[in-house]
């Protein structure tokens, strides 16, 4: 696959960033080499076919190539990467082509499975007597390799903690994935304003985005009406509903292995309440995006949006009390249940969110914020998730009518919006040394301006 000018020439860079992190990770585990697996299809149970394949992301980091299935890396710090490529000869299917990144890699390639890991063995213990393995395949054929050293947690802690600071080119992958991603948007927009079903609006998001189903980084939330208020509603009508009333779209794209998370929330009718809070669910977001800084830990971003959605509350009247008084009760739990955000990168909710430390070690969530999934303290170059949402669960309303706060709650109006669901607002954001980086802004900034030019 051919890659933007600009990304290509950010990988050396990035090539010598990922070696130096894991000459430095791999000593603090005490190994002298490793050993990345890329991942091998498993058949359904009783079956001979397999879901899509998703490669391991520690070999998309160093080979950000999602066709390598089966491939193999050899790192051993003070010598460049070694690539072992399977390339099957076989008119079944269409044998990968090798990588364009190969050219930065001592690369051999192999037709057979147990042939290209048994040279990858040989080649890591002809150098090294510590060798440790990371991914889900290839125990069978690397026995040298003992259970202990097979995705050792000490090792993948000091990996998976550094790994929420990206490099340039893995910004830059994030970014295509963006603006990919919002060509989608716009044409799902689209299709839910002319009328379209859940099923026709994915599909417009797809040709719009030009990726399969199995190359997103997960499945498209494409919610209308009540569907907005299941958190991650997984399935697509195929008739559009009698009455349209809202529409929430969850929906990323994917670059090099990399992703986007971007959700958007729209009203059938302007004028209405539940486009008034839509715009002040948006409003919110942005000004708490603002006050994002480089120290500043995520759990404090994520208690200033419930103080924020309380204001919102108040104001609206969904809530007859202050929005002090809705905050410190914990009404707004009710209409947020799920964190503000999460790590992302190579993978959708990316890994390290609640470490304390490269040493590992967790810092949980606090009891009446069991979803947060982020509780790190914000850093430079540390691509995040801001994703408030106000939802209409009847599971979750019914337990607050009945609670002791439930008094509180303007019954009739929230009522009144349970068709609509709820509303999600998502934005993929970093600190680029201290200058605020909204790509999801940008990418639609970017693509509406296209439009209006056409």
């Amino acid at each position: 696959m051919s890659q933007p000018t600009e990304i290509t020439a950010l990988f050396a860079d990035h090539l010598q960033r990922v070696s130096e992190q894991w000459e430095a990770s791999l000593a603090f585990a005490g190994f002298d080499a490793a050993i990345i697996t890329a991942g091998e299809p498993v058949s359904y149970f009783l079956d001979d076919q397999a879901p899509p394949q998703k490669l391991n992301p520690h070999f998309l980091q160093w080979c950000p190539d999602t066709a390598a299935i089966g491939s193999a890396l050899l790192i051993r710090p003070g010598t460049g990467p070694q690539l072992f490529f399977l390339q099957p000869s076989d008119y079944w299917h269409q044998p990968p082509e090798v990588p364009e990144w190969a050219a930065d890699f001592d690369v051999q390639i192999f037709a057979e499975r147990d042939a290209l890991l048994a040279a990858a063995r040989r080649a890591a213990f002809a150098s090294a007597n510590h060798v440790a393995l990371i991914g889900d395949s290839g125990q069978d054929v690397l026995q040298e390799i003992s259970a202990e050293d097979t995705n050792t947690p000490a090792l993948l802690d000091h990996l998976h903690f550094a790994r929420a600071r990206k490099t340039p080119f893995e910004l830059g992958a994030m970014r295509v994935a963006t603006e990919r991603a919002v060509r989608g948007h716009l044409a799902a927009r689209d299709a839910f304003y002319t009328g379209a079903s859940e099923f026709q609006i994915n599909l417009a998001y797809l040709g719009a985005c030009g990726q399969l189903p199995a190359e997103l980084p997960y499945q498209n939330i494409v919610a209308l009406n009540e569907h907005a208020g299941v958190l991650h509603y997984q399935h697509y009508d195929t008739a559009p509903p009698a009455n349209r009333h809202s529409f929430l779209i969850d929906a990323g794209g994917s670059h090099c292995g990399y992703a986007s998370d971007i959700t958007r929330t729209y009203t059938a009718e302007s004028g209405g309440l539940f486009g008034e809070l839509i715009e002040r669910m948006d409003a919110a977001q942005l000004a708490l995006i603002e006050t994002m800084a480089a120290g500043m830990p995520y759990l404090e971003l994520h208690t200033d949006m419930h103080r924020r959605l309380a204001g919102i509350l108040s104001d609206s009247q969904l809530v007859t009390c202050s929005a002090e008084e809705a905050f410190e009760s914990g009404l707004t739990e009710t209409f947020l249940p799920h964190g503000l955000g999460h790590l992302i990168g190579l993978q959708t909710h990316d890994v390290g969110g609640q470490q304390l430390g490269p040493e590992g070690g967790l810092s949980p969530p606090p009891e009446n914020y069991p979803a947060l999934r982020l509780t790190r303290t914000l850093e430079a170059h540390m691509p995040v998730t801001i994703e408030p949402g106000l939802y209409f669960v009847p599971q979750l309303l019914e337990a607050a009518f009945a609670g002791s706060a439930g008094n509180h709650l303007n019954r009739g109006l929230i009522e009144a919006l349970l068709p609509c669901g709820g509303i999600r607002i998502e934005d993929n954001v970093y600190l680029d040394d201290g200058v605020l980086v909204n790509m999801t802004r940008e990418a639609f900034a970017a693509a509406e301006a296209v439009t209006a030019e056409a």
